[in-house]
């Protein structure tokens, strides 16, 4: 699916989504018992930051594999749980979209040097 095919401009389906995890905070009334995300939320950061971990290297053995479904997949799978991470500390998807923004046209190697300073 190329940029073109998507409904929505990326951002605001990230922003939707962002949303909607909002709503499942404990503080938010989110119900563990019915909500995947309440329950990772409720859990605190092991266990979110535990499924990020699962999900990098379910990404990482299926892009060895190549097979474009299963990449596609899996990155949605890490993205969903980055967002559930973010929506635990308080950060939107935006403000990682505004780093990329700033990053944009910079040379990696300058970026990671300017890290450093």
């Amino acid at each position: 699916m190329t940029q073109a095919n998507l409904p929505a401009p990326a951002a605001d389906i990230l922003a939707r989504l962002a949303d909607v995890l909002e709503t499942r905070r404990p503080q938010a009334g989110g119900d563990s018992q019915t909500s995947y995300t309440a329950k990772l939320l409720a859990r605190g950061p092991d266990a979110f930051l535990k499924k990020i971990g699962e999900e990098a290297t379910e990404l990482v053995m299926a892009a060895k594999d190549g097979v474009p479904e299963r990449i596609v997949s899996e990155t949605a799978d890490l993205w969903f749980h980055c967002l559930v991470a973010l929506t635990h500390y308080g950060l939107r998807p935006e403000d990682v979209l505004a780093e990329l923004a700033r990053r944009e046209g910079m040379s990696g190697l300058e970026e990671k040097a300017a890290r450093k300073q």
